[in-house]
């Protein structure tokens, strides 16, 4: 139980005192990135899954004929 506790402390000391927080306009910053990293992937997600939509479509339709 001792350790426990001794890990606990050090853990908040290691929190508080040793780790280099990120400020909130850095915090806005990679969070701006983040949005706009999603978005383009998103897009481009979206366009090779409509272009493999038609390419498929297209394939299809011409055995049938």
């Amino acid at each position: 139980m001792a350790s426990i506790v001794q890990f606990i402390k050090e853990s908040y000391e290691e929190m508080t005192q040793k780790v280099t927080w990120p400020t909130w306009g850095e915090l806005q910053n990679s969070a701006v990135l983040v949005l706009v990293a999603s978005f383009i992937i998103a897009v481009v997600i979206f366009a090779m899954d409509k272009g493999s939509t038609f390419v498929l479509d297209t394939f299809y339709k011409s055995l049938s004929n």
